[in-house]
């Protein structure tokens, strides 16, 4: 007999729409608590329309996250979910602030009231999903709201599968059983065994006769079929499909920017580097001069290395080495206590001031703020033969600043285990890329400070 307990499902498309609803009703409820906490009522029209349009900005960025942060989260933690709301608040915040700075209107909106709105809308919309999340825990703990889960194979493939899910019960996933390839029809066919709402492969990809005899049993099943293949071994996790002449392609090595992700993160470069730019456009003047007046010759250095794709880029520093010829065209690697690097560009080089025109790089669109540290073209045509997947790094633009140096690899690479650290954090980043993760780069980078010991 079928569980009558098992039809309650919250997974209908309606509900991406109500959360989408949820979020722009708790903005604009937390945004007029605010205004009227402040303020009182207010008649004066420009004002509340002032206030009005950041508010309907907010609501209209975080409603273009929705493929992120209103999607199905069944299956994921309670983090994963959080995440998503967090990051995109902060970065809908940080580009309102920048439009009302770039615009001069920054005096004209309350920052107490911002500061309020910001932190009650956010804490809105996650206790709001903190009380979801813990009504479907209730209703899981009662048998209501879940799917069940059929899994083909009894190899490691399929142990894995069975420990996953066994860990995570509030992800309102049971397992019904576990057959073979050959036993699958027998089950599916006996009346007296519950129907599954999933089908997961857990076959070795070399296993085409299994894969082929449970595809064509499942062939009228209305379940959704899924396959786990043995992608841990073979290292392919985190690779996209590309459909080209109407083959699906596993991307093993790839550019991850396209589409969306494309989009956002030219904006994230842009809008951050012409506000970091106006910033610190006095602390890059004073560098300048100084650089000019401590010794002589150009105030930038510019140096050819590889961008996107591997086409050559001119990226610019300020100058931090007297000025001097390289044996053939050879680039040395600055050293602790390197006679080639000034007193003032020893300086510039330990808190990373000298990388600051790199912004102009970034406008120009062939660096990005975050991203794989670009190397002289020397170096990759020396490591691209030693680090394995050394040259993946160029299949996203270089950045300012990446993962491999927040986690403390940068500066000097002397020996060859520091590269392939550094190629292994690029790697990491490229196969991971999201906002999120430039977002927390960014953190990271403000936090930490732009000092290292090995940078010199």
């Amino acid at each position: 007999m079928i569980d009558r307990r098992r039809r309650v499902r919250l997974s209908s498309p309606v509900w991406q729409y109500v959360a989408m609803g949820m979020d722009a009703l708790l903005i604009t409820v937390s945004a007029v608590a605010c205004f009227r906490w402040n303020f009182g009522t207010v008649e004066h029209a420009p004002m509340l329309a002032r206030y009005s349009l950041l508010v309907l900005a907010a609501v209209v960025m975080m409603l273009g996250f929705s493929r992120t942060i209103h999607r199905s989260w069944r299956g994921n933690r309670l983090f994963d979910m959080l995440k998503p709301v967090l990051l995109s608040w902060v970065y809908s915040l940080v580009v309102i602030i920048a439009w009302l700075y770039l615009t001069k209107t920054s005096t004209d909106v309350s920052r107490l009231w911002f500061g309020e709105w910001a932190l009650s809308a956010l804490a809105a919309m996650c206790l709001a999903r903190l009380a979801i999340h813990a009504t479907l825990r209730w209703m899981r703990s009662k048998g209501y709201n879940f799917k069940t889960v059929l899994i083909v194979g009894n190899g490691p493939i399929s142990k894995f599968a069975r420990t996953a899910v066994a860990d995570a019960p509030w992800s309102g996933l049971q397992i019904l059983a576990e057959v073979t390839p050959e036993s699958l029809a027998n089950y599916l066919q006996a009346t007296s065994q519950r129907q599954p709402d999933e089908v997961w492969l857990c076959l070795p990809l070399g296993d085409k006769a299994g894969i082929e005899t449970t595809l064509d049993v499942l062939r009228h099943s209305t379940a959704n079929i899924r396959m786990l293949p043995d992608w841990f071994s073979l290292k392919l996790m985190n690779h996209g499909i590309s459909e080209m002449v109407g083959l699906q392609l596993l991307d093993l090595s790839a550019s991850p920017i396209n589409g969306s992700t494309q989009v956002v993160k030219l904006t994230q470069d842009m809008v951050l580097a012409s506000l970091i730019l106006l910033l610190i456009s006095p602390l890059m003047l004073l560098i300048a001069i100084a650089v000019k007046l401590t010794s002589p010759g150009p105030v930038l250095f510019t140096q050819m290395r590889h961008g996107w794709n591997g086409q050559q880029i001119k990226v610019y520093k300020f100058r931090s080495m007297v000025m001097h010829q390289e044996p053939d065209f050879a680039v040395t690697q600055a050293t602790v206590n390197d006679v080639r690097v000034t007193p003032l560009g020893a300086f510039l080089r330990r808190t990373s001031l000298d990388e600051l025109p790199q912004f102009f790089n970034v406008l120009q669109g062939s660096m990005s703020i975050v991203g794989p540290r670009p190397h002289a073209v020397q170096h990759n045509e020396h490591y691209k033969e030693l680090v394995p997947g050394y040259m993946r790094r160029h299949k996203v633009k270089p950045g300012i600043n990446g993962w491999a140096q927040v986690n403390g690899f940068r500066g000097e690479t002397d020996t060859l285990d520091k590269m392939q650290q550094r190629v292994a954090h690029d790697l990491f980043y490229i196969e991971n890329i999201s906002l999120w993760l430039d977002l927390k780069i960014i953190a990271l980078t403000v936090f930490k400070g732009f000092t290292h010991p090995n940078a010199h």
